[in-house]
């Protein structure tokens, strides 16, 4: 399929919204006992009601709702007082019931948005709906390279409670989809609604893409790119996508409402179907359940019990810490790195070093390490430790650095590791004073260079007691010394 050329798709707008599919932290289905876990030797996870067997009744999962309320409310969503499940009527063959239990026109919240950044851009994408439903089965294809050529079906995923988080048409850019995408993931797994973990099929997402020309008020015909189940995967497919129907449209073709899928081999989007005008999927109100009441006291429960999301995060170490934004979006990444920063600060006192020290020499032991923050062998409160060991006085920045790396390797504390080797920053001026005077002995030239006005010749002397002291000398009580003893 030929694509245009950048200067032709400079021309276009396009008009992106994402249906995002999500799988509740449950520990069982939405409408059954049956375990969520993931890995179960196929079909092992199943019973008559997610195997869909004649007088088998579904019962929601108390669970599974109040993680989609958690979920609606971190997404500025509106709880409707009372909803309805339907039937979403469909052949499928991992769909044994011959429908999904999903929503319709009465979902469990509406009205919500999402603030996204993109290249120091802030947006606001609004959030049209999120509905609850249960997860279809799997199709397993194996043997299409060979002579023989089998599908199987695993029923294990039938029944796992899902949100489908429907966004406006707000979003101009591939760039801006995955920004959207990344916020949500960070939101939900905040409020530990969803792990999101994309491997599992916990998070995947479905693309509706259209172009018009710049200054054009009506939409485009869209086409919906299906399943995208990868960050990297979603912006190459709507970037292609672009460019496919801006070609298209710029040849005089007609862009076709479909469905497609993206090929991650070829990088293309290949037509799947034709899609409905309207939907042909035959709802109608799920005549085994009753409408789901939310009241007011239910709700203020849920909200009380939720974290702080990372948008209020970010805003609160930008304003109480004096953080750089880059910073705080750096320590909102993830929820356990948030609280690990935090349990630094409490530790030590200062934010700024926190940061600086959870960001840089953290994580770069940690990734040598292959480890995650959960994993550390240095504890936040030991890390606080040294933070504030530092902002006394008692040991250097450079002595720190020392102290880290053993911290790291064994677990301990700082303070046990100074007293064991003997790394206690030196601030007595006499036995500094000592060690200085060796120091100009040992080097008459550079002495006599700062004493004819070469003051830059103060560094190399400082650098010559740093290592004659084995970085533990008091920078600050040091350099009052070297000048006094050159001058």
């Amino acid at each position: 399929m030929e694509v245009a050329a950048p200067e032709a798709i400079a021309k276009y707008e396009p008009v992106i919204g994402l249906e995002v599919h999500v799988q509740l932290a449950t520990q069982t289905k939405i409408f059954c006992g049956c375990p969520t876990s993931f890995g179960a030797p196929p079909n092992t996870n199943v019973c008559p009601v997610c195997l869909g067997l004649p007088g088998a009744l579904p019962v929601l999962a108390r669970e599974a709702v109040e993680l989609a309320m958690k979920a609606a409310l971190a997404l500025n969503c509106t709880i409707n007082p009372s909803s309805q499940f339907a039937r979403k009527n469909y052949f499928y063959p991992d769909l044994p019931k011959g429908y999904q239990i999903s929503q319709f026109d009465r979902p469990l919240a509406e009205h919500g948005y999402l603030d996204i950044n993109v290249d120091g851009a802030k947006k606001r994408i609004g959030v049209t709906r999120v509905h609850m439903e249960d997860d279809a089965g799997k199709s397993v294809h194996d043997g299409f390279k060979d002579s023989d050529q089998y599908s199987y079906v695993d029923l294990n995923r039938c029944g796992m409670p899902l949100i489908e988080i429907v966004s406006e048409p707000d979003m101009r850019s591939a760039d801006e989809a995955h920004a959207y995408l990344t916020e949500i993931k960070q939101v939900l797994q905040f409020v530990e609604s969803s792990t999101c973990d994309m491997e599992k099929g916990h998070l995947r997402c479905d693309a509706n893409v259209s172009v018009r020309l710049r200054g054009a008020e009506k939409f485009g015909t869209r086409a919906e790119v299906k399943n995208l189940n990868s960050f990297r995967f979603l912006k190459a497919a709507v970037d292609y996508e672009i460019a496919r129907q801006v070609a298209i449209v710029e040849a005089g073709g007609v862009i076709l409402l479909e469905t497609r899928l993206y090929n991650s081999d070829t990088g293309v989007t290949i037509g799947m179907r034709s899609k409905e005008q309207a939907h042909d999927y035959r709802y109608f109100p799920e005549p085994d359940l009753v409408p789901l009441r939310i009241g007011d006291e239910w709700r203020s429960r849920v909200k009380a019990s939720m974290p702080e999301v990372p948008s209020a995060k970010r805003a609160r170490f930008m304003g109480s810490y004096g953080l750089r934004e880059y910073d705080a979006q750096v320590l909102t990444l993830t929820r356990p790195m948030s609280d690990y920063y935090e349990q630094v600060v409490d530790a030590s006192g200062d934010p700024k070093t926190a940061a600086n020290w959870v960001m840089g020499d953290l994580a770069g032991a940690l990734k040598a390490a292959g480890k995650e923050i959960e994993e550390s062998p240095v504890s936040a409160a030991h890390l606080g430790e040294l933070v504030k060991l530092m902002g006394k006085g008692d040991i250097s920045g450079k002595l720190a650095k020392e102290i880290f790396p053993k911290m790291f390797a064994t677990g301990e504390p700082a303070s046990v590791i100074m007293e064991r080797e003997g790394l206690r920053q030196i601030s007595d001026s006499s036995a500094l004073e000592k060690i200085v005077d060796d120091v100009i002995a040992a080097n008459p030239k550079q002495a006599e260079q700062y004493r004819n006005g070469k003051t830059t010749v103060l560094g190399f002397f400082v650098g010559q007691v740093m290592k004659a002291s084995r970085g533990q000398a008091n920078p600050a009580t040091l350099n009052e010394i070297i000048q006094r003893k050159l001058s």
